[in-house]
């Protein structure tokens, strides 16, 4: 007894059978002036020959047996050049042992071509409408527009239609794109541009908009935030493209769209190329491998297959859980991790001598500007010195490129935390004239959504203990941007900076903190009060991405990153930096420094 798929390759053969006889005898109507010249015995001849030829020729590719889905464009690819193979045999064959017309082959087999390729979509088309029609019919679909018509819709749509649960049956489409006015994706048309979504929900009656644009930016999911919000309808979001774990979406990455969303997207464009070309086959070490930044930049450089990624940090549980995210195992027990405190000098100079890093991402630092403003000693331990540790250590291993990650803080710094990261970012340009083979560059950024210690973080705690919000000041804003737009912008910009630079990542327009507040007590749909505590000590009203010396817009490169020069500072005065003592004393002397201060030191 034949087997269901024995069934289907038998129908195929017998289909392509007919179809090649049709095809010949097509190409022999169209190529004879009168039926009547026409040699029906060798026309037949030569279209059971051209199809034995062609079902011999699809056996290497497996033609017939599954090799490719039922009229996809690979099975149309194998169609097709088996076809001409098979074609170009029988025409050569019909040359000297078949006495047919010498352009009947050749006729015959694009007639084949689109003949087959017809037969197998209309038979495709036929069962998708069938299990279409078998969905709708249960009568549990909820239907659904979505916002963007590109490839990122067209899988979603094909998911959906696929998917056994039928949660959603896909509507309409709305699109900016004039292009697409009258495209249609599986039966879904592209009903208006966005400006126009208010009628087609309210034609469709739907109750769940998806935002089918994994690359759109802050404005356009503001944009139609507001409007679901307005028309009081659910809106669902496929993830920004920098989460997407593959290129191909599906109904499984439909979610919910949350305050990340909002604040934290931005379009990218990463030039790959060039990426690759100075992190695919070299040795990579990253300091601080187990903290938000660190262990998001090791997702990212895993990517691109260097030989080795080297992850440094002084906290064995945060190396686990990297490890663990990484390659699903945590063993703790190969080359890959490094348990090592950049304050050792002498560990870490030898760890660097033994593992001979080709680049170094420098994340190791402490960033919480209350508990420096108490211990600012630390800042100091961790903050600078620890950061002309790692740079001593990388000249001596010979390091090629050294990236130190710096924050929005140390432009116009008035705190521990921004005195200590722009002496770092200073330290860092030093070593221009004292390691001139390793381009030392720092990357310049502010508030990251998803990282530890985060106000999002924060804030969603105090929610679930039923509040209050603690806002510092009702005024006071913030740059947001996601982790992994963060990361992929540091890894972008290891590629294109150059030593005694800072690269400024861009991060789109400030938010106010409240603001921030009220969105995320109404997502929540809580009722919970926002208290007003006072700024801190070193805190600012309006946090800053440039000094006031520093120019504003030089992007050279990429669109999303400024360069802006960063001075030396005499390494020997490092020396002098109290690492022990009064607070105030050690901020003072921190503070000196950091602003080219050097001889008050002494």
């Amino acid at each position: 007894m034949l087997t269901l798929r024995q069934w289907q390759t038998a129908m195929l053969i017998c289909f392509d059978v007919a179809m090649w006889v049709l095809a010949v005898s097509s190409a022999v109507v169209l190529r004879m002036q009168e039926l009547s010249d026409i040699r029906w015995q060798p026309t037949l001849l030569v279209g059971v020959v051209i199809a034995a030829v062609y079902l011999v020729a699809g056996m290497a590719p497996r033609l017939h047996e599954g090799r490719a889905r039922l009229a996809s464009l690979d099975e149309m690819l194998l169609i097709g050049t088996v076809a001409a193979v098979a074609g170009s045999l029988v025409f050569a064959v019909n040359l000297v042992a078949i006495d047919v017309p010498r352009s009947v082959p050749a006729i015959a087999t694009l007639c084949f071509v689109v003949l087959a390729c017809w037969g197998r979509a209309t038979v495709r088309r036929l069962a998708e409408r069938r299990a279409e029609n078998v969905r709708r019919g249960r009568g549990a679909s909820e239907p659904v527009v979505l916002v963007g018509a590109g490839e990122a819709a067209r899988e979603l749509i094909s998911s959906m239609l696929r998917d056994p649960d039928g949660r959603w049956q896909p509507v309409a489409m709305v699109d900016d794109d004039p292009r697409k006015r009258h495209l249609r994706i599986r039966g879904v048309p592209v009903s208006g541009s966005t400006h126009e979504l208010r009628g087609v929900v309210g034609r469709h009656q739907v109750r769940t908009v998806i935002l089918a644009m994994p690359s759109a930016g802050q404005a356009l999911v503001r944009e139609i935030s507001s409007v679901a919000s307005e028309l009081r309808v659910d809106l669902k979001v496929l993830p920004a493209s920098t989460e997407l774990i593959s290129g191909r979406v599906g109904v499984r990455d439909v979610r919910d769209l949350n305050l990340t969303d909002v604040l934290g997207r931005n379009q990218l464009d990463t030039d790959i190329d060039g990426i690759a070309g100075y992190l695919t086959g070299r040795r990579i070490l990253v300091t601080g491998a187990g903290g938000s930044i660190g262990s998001e930049l090791c997702r990212q450089i895993s990517r691109f297959s260097p030989e080795q990624l080297i992850m440094l940090d002084r906290d064995e549980s945060a190396l686990h859980a990297v490890q663990l995210s990484l390659s699903g195992r945590a063993l703790l027990d190969d080359d890959g991790v490094v348990l090592c405190d950049i304050r050792d000098v002498a560990t870490l100079t030898r760890i660097f001598e033994d593992r001979r890093p080709e680049v170094v991402f420098h994340a190791a630092a402490l960033k919480h500007l209350p508990m420096l403003e108490q211990y600012p000693a630390e800042a100091v331990k961790t903050n600078v010195i620890g950061t002309r540790n790692v740079l001593d250590a990388s000249r001596a291993a010979g390091v090629e490129r050294f990236v130190n990650i710096s924050t929005d803080k140390a432009a116009n710094p008035v705190s521990v935390l921004g005195y200590s990261k722009r002496l770092a970012e200073r330290i860092t340009a030093s070593y221009a004239a004292l390691a001139p083979d390793m381009t030392s560059v720092s990357v310049r950024f502010g508030n990251v959504l998803g990282s530890r210690g985060s106000v999002l973080t924060a804030f969603a705690s105090q929610i679930a203990n039923g509040g209050p919000l603690t806002v510092t000041h009702p005024d006071v804003t913030r740059y947001f941007m996601t982790i992994e737009e963060a990361c992929q912008l540091v890894v972008q910009a290891g590629a294109i900076g150059s030593s005694r630079e800072a690269l400024v990542l861009d991060m789109g327009e400030a938010v106010r903190i409240l603001d921030v507040a009220h969105q995320l007590i109404e997502m929540h749909g809580e009722h919970v009060r926002i208290e007003f505590t006072g700024l801190r000590q070193g805190e600012k009203l309006e946090e800053e991405l440039f000094g006031d010396d520093e120019p504003r817009s030089v992007r050279t490169v990429h669109p999303l990153i400024n360069h802006v020069p960063v001075p030396d500072v005499a390494l020997d005065e490092l020396d002098l930096l109290p690492d022990a003592g009064h607070a105030h004393v050690v901020t003072s002397a921190l503070a000196r420094l950091s602003q080219g201060e050097v001889s008050v030191l002494a």
